[in-house]
C-alpha cells in the first residue's frame, strides 16, 4: 500500500483519452455499420429484412459485457488471438452498429411518404432516391439520438475494464488497489466521466430542441 498522489489522478486524467479513444472507434466503425443494417431494414428484399432484424435483436437482446467475454474469450478457441484493443473495438463496435441502425431506420422510416412518392414520380433510381431525397432529410431528424446515443457509448467503453482494457476505469482500478482509496479514486474517476458525457447530453437536448422548432 501506498499514499494516493497528484500523479495518480493525473494517470487517471491521461487514461481518459483512451476512453475518447475507443469511443470514436466505436462511433466510426458503427456508424458505417449502423448505415448498412438501417438500409437494409428499409430494403424490399425480404432476406435482407429479416438478416437486419436478426442482427438487431441479438445484439440488443445481450449484454454488452457479454459479447465482450465470448469475443474476448471464444476467438480463441477458434485459434484465433485476440488483445484487449482488438476484442474492445470489435463488440463495441457491433454493439453500436446495432443501436445505431434501429436508430436510423425509425429515422428513415420517419421521412414523410410523400417525399419518396415524389422521388419516385420523378423516375429517379434507388440509389438516387436514398441519396438526394430520404437520406439528407433522414440525417437532419438523426443527429440529435445520434449524438445522445454517444454518452451510452463513452460510457460503454467502462465494461472493457473487465478483459484488461486499460482505459479510465480500469487505471482506477490499478491505483485503487495500490493505494486502496476507493472514494477519492472513483468518485474523480466518475468526475471525469460525467465531465465527457454531460456536454454531450446537452448538445442533444439542444439539437432536438432545434429540430422541433424547425419541424413546427
Amino acid at each position: 500500500m501506498r499514499e494516493l498522489s497528484a500523479l495518480d489522478f493525473q494517470s487517471i486524467l491521461m487514461s481518459a483519452r483512451w476512453t475518447l479513444a475507443l469511443a470514436a472507434i466505436a462511433l466510426i466503425g458503427g456508424s458505417l455499420g449502423g448505415l448498412a443494417v438501417a438500409l437494409a431494414r428499409t430494403a424490399r428484399s425480404r432476406w435482407l429484412v429479416h438478416l437486419a432484424s436478426g442482427f438487431i435483436i441479438l445484439f440488443q437482446g445481450t449484454p454488452l459485457l457479454m459479447q465482450l467475454f465470448l469475443i474476448f474469450f471464444g476467438f480463441p478457441i477458434l485459434g484465433l488471438d485476440v488483445d484487449p484493443w482488438l476484442a474492445a473495438g470489435v463488440a463495441l463496435i457491433l454493439n453500436t452498429s446495432a443501436f445505431l441502425g434501429d436508430i436510423w431506420r425509425g429515422c428513415i422510416e420517419a421521412v414523410p411518404r410523400g417525399q419518396t412518392e415524389a422521388a419516385c414520380a420523378l423516375n429517379l433510381s434507388d440509389f438516387n432516391r436514398l441519396r438526394y431525397v430520404v437520406l439528407p432529410q433522414a440525417f437532419k431528424i438523426a443527429v440529435p439520438p445520434t449524438v445522445g446515443f454517444m454518452v451510452q457509448i463513452i460510457k460503454g467503453t467502462s465494461l472493457t475494464a473487465i478483459i484488461g482494457f486499460t482505459e479510465l476505469t480500469r487505471t482506477g482500478q490499478i491505483i485503487n488497489n495500490a493505494t486502496f482509496a476507493p472514494v477519492a479514486v472513483f468518485a474523480f474517476v466518475a468526475f471525469l466521466y460525467f465531465c465527457l458525457c454531460w456536454p454531450l447530453s446537452r448538445l442533444s437536448r439542444r439539437l432536438e430542441y432545434r429540430l422541433s422548432v424547425s419541424l413546427r
